[in-house]
């Protein structure tokens, strides 16, 4: 006899109302290098919403299951696999089988051992975020200490990431937020400034800040609305990493011939596994240090999950990682 468990599943691409509750879904298996999870919370990023939508450039196979970034025990564990064993606490970057439910199967250099500081739910905020913000300002922008970045929406789970990491690379970090909840939360997890970005004329602001010599670096969670501006705030040379997206925008590309700028997209779904090691070698080392530290925002049980879907794109500002408990 199978097992079942309850998970979250989507039979067509649509609005939240799309996520529906399912308590006979089979527990999966663990195959050759993979590891049977029992899930105690899940991250929830935009970009699941944008593929519950059908509007992004990977569509999977109907019905899913969405989630990627999973805490939780581990089950068992299928041939081959010997970094981990059942019983270890786990976070996953990626899941096979998907998240929003009480088991999920993930491949063994996807998962990681949580360290016992942390609980669940920060688990669950590890994932994508900081493997994000790690490609960003890494990878994709090669940052280097001295250099400025702007951080724009640096109070969501990948802002407050990235200001975590930026700060400890030694840049010199500035953020933007939507609400003075927002600013605080970014100044208190590594932003030297902070700016409102609903703010009229905020961007004057932010080059006052740099003198008018402009940003090195910026990572860009709405780049729908802020490209265009953030081109022109750039300095000399200056990276804009675009890591999140809502639609299309008008750019005029002299902006990046009179700066010699570039702009790079950014998708963790393209990260080898040497780089995601890299990567996680220097966060194990961030955990040890005391500065990666996730900051979790609303939490919501599994059968609200289209209500977290309707509200990380609908809220007025973010304060953390979202979270689902199961």
């Amino acid at each position: 006899m199978s097992r079942l468990m309850r998970a979250i599943r989507v039979g067509e691409f649509g609005a939240p109302s799309v996520l529906k509750l399912c308590s006979d879904v089979k527990v999966p298996q663990p195959g050759h290098r993979q590891v049977l999870i029992r899930v105690h919370a899940c991250g929830v990023n935009p970009v699941e919403t944008y593929i519950r939508a059908g509007t992004y450039a990977r569509k999977p196979t109907l019905p899913y299951t969405p989630g990627s970034d999973v805490a939780g025990v581990v089950e068992t564990v299928g041939e081959g696999v010997t970094a981990v064993k059942a019983g270890d606490r786990v976070f996953t970057t990626a899941t096979e089988t998907g998240g929003y439910a009480e088991y999920t199967v993930a491949t063994d250099d996807c998962v990681y051992k949580l360290p016992d500081a942390l609980d669940f739910t920060q688990g669950a905020a590890i994932g994508v975020p900081y493997f994000t913000a790690y490609r960003a300002l890494v990878h994709k922008a090669h940052s280097k200490a001295g250099e400025t970045v702007l951080i724009h929406g640096a109070s969501g789970g990948v802002g407050v990431a990235a200001c975590q990491l930026a700060r400890s690379l030694g840049l010199r970090v500035l953020g933007t937020a939507g609400t003075p909840e927002g600013m605080k939360l970014a100044l208190s997890n590594g932003a030297h400034r902070t700016f409102n970005h609903r703010e009229e004329g905020y961007t004057n602001k932010i080059m006052e800040a740099t003198e008018g010599r402009g940003i090195d670096v910026i990572v860009e969670m709405l780049s729908n609305v802020n490209l265009s501006k953030d081109l022109q705030m750039l300095a000399y040379g200056g990276r804009v990493i675009i890591i999140g997206s809502r639609g299309p925008i008008e750019i005029n590309p002299r902006d990046t011939m009179a700066k010699e700028s570039s702009i790079t997209g950014v998708a963790l779904f393209f990260a080898t596994p040497e780089e995601r090691k890299e990567c996680a070698a220097l966060l194990f080392a961030g955990m040890e240090a005391g500065w990666l530290h996730p900051v979790v925002g609303s939490q919501y049980l599994l059968d609200k999950a289209a209500q977290a879907h309707h509200d990380i794109i609908e809220s007025p500002g973010a304060a953390g990682k979202m979270v689902l408990t199961i």
